[in-house]
């Protein structure tokens, strides 16, 4: 078992606490560089998917995971990214500058969402995002004259510099660097002030506001950070589709991210990429097991989302730290056997005694 025996204050800040960390996150790094020279076009694309789903998912993780705000709506923004950067596309702007502006503007619109943040929280601030993405829904749905309604909208190339970006190893180099870009900016701002103070209205507001945390601003900022990154992510998702119709934007969309975030394992980016990878073979796990099914089951058409429900309720009840948590058992086990103990992870409540004065 490793013990980091710290000498100074920096290292509370240090990205990586042990050379160990350099040395695996270096290699998977460079095995993720050396992937277009060893896979397929289907498995870039299949990559590049997961690479888009994490970019959602840290922006969804700093919400639910780290401020402790539930959205079911952040379906919402990753149309609003994407039809965004798709309608700046065709009016000439390069590629870069859009995606930039359609991350912003998801941002400006998440920093409108979050003001009813202030004065709701569960159940309440759940049904109002998931009002939200209802709303965008049908406004992308009849806006006919900027998205094409139930007609879509044809996502041009990506290009910048006259590089095509669209081919696949190109497009996944491109989502690779988002990814990493996004992910230090997230890491960036949990060790800020803002970031901290986030996880402290998390684990009890009472608390947080004590200490003189101004719970209006963070919700606020946290809602804009985690809509922008979201937007960023549906710019990607705009190229990755093609083709853009409101029926990729559904209720069952904000579900697969809500999934995405609980399964990978709350308040953890390394959960972030679990989910995303559990997210981005799922969908291909299903239509396999469609074939192999009786005919009255396979072919069900809510088959889908019901899979999505149940995994989100198992693991709920049973496995609440998810897969990271479960990996973190299974290696502080073997670090600690033959001593290890086995109520090192027993469940305890999770609210302070501060909050039952509500």
């Amino acid at each position: 078992m490793r013990f980091v025996f710290k000498t100074n204050y920096r290292q509370d800040v240090d990205l990586f606490e042990h050379n160990g960390q350099r040395f695996w996150y270096g290699l998977l790094m460079l095995a993720l560089l050396v992937a277009p020279l060893f896979l397929g076009t289907f498995y870039l694309g299949e990559l590049a998917l997961v690479l888009i789903y994490a970019i959602a998912g840290i922006g969804l993780m700093l919400l639910v995971g780290y401020t402790g705000l539930v959205s079911l709506g952040h379906a919402a923004f990753l149309a609003i990214g994407a039809y965004t950067h798709a309608w700046l596309l065709t009016r000439g702007w390069p590629f870069p500058l859009s995606l930039l502006a359609a991350s912003l503007f998801s941002a400006a619109i998440g920093a409108i969402v979050g003001l009813p943040a202030m004065r709701m929280t569960g159940i309440y601030l759940a049904i109002a995002t998931l009002a939200f993405a209802i709303i965008v829904e049908q406004v992308i749905a009849h806006w006919e004259t900027i998205t094409g309604g139930y007609r879509g909208m044809p996502v041009p190339k990506a290009e910048f510099a006259g590089l095509d970006l669209s081919g696949p190893a190109a497009f996944f180099y491109l989502c690779l660097l988002i990814t990493v870009v996004c992910l230090l900016g997230a890491l960036n701002l949990l060790r800020s002030p803002t970031g901290r103070a986030m996880a402290g209205i998390r684990d009890s507001e009472i608390s947080a506001q004590s200490m003189g945390i101004d719970l209006a601003r963070t919700k606020s900022i946290a809602f804009a950070v985690s809509a922008g990154f979201t937007g960023l992510a549906g710019g990607l998702f705009a190229h990755k589709l093609g083709y853009l119709a409101p029926d990729a934007f559904t209720l069952l969309t904000s579900i697969q991210l809500l999934l995405m975030v609980v399964v990978g394992g709350l308040g953890s980016m390394h959960g972030v990429f679990y989910g995303a990878i559990f997210i981005g073979l799922l969908p291909q796990g299903i239509a396999m097991m469609r074939d192999s099914l009786p005919s009255a089951v396979g072919q069900l058409p809510g088959l889908e989302p019901g899979l999505f429900g149940l995994i989100l309720v198992l693991f709920l009840i049973y496995e609440p730290l998810g897969i990271y948590g479960r990996w973190r058992k299974i290696r502080q086990f073997f670090e600690e056997f033959p001593l290890y103990r086995k109520a090192t992870h027993k469940r305890q409540k999770q609210y302070l005694r501060t909050e039952r004065v509500r």
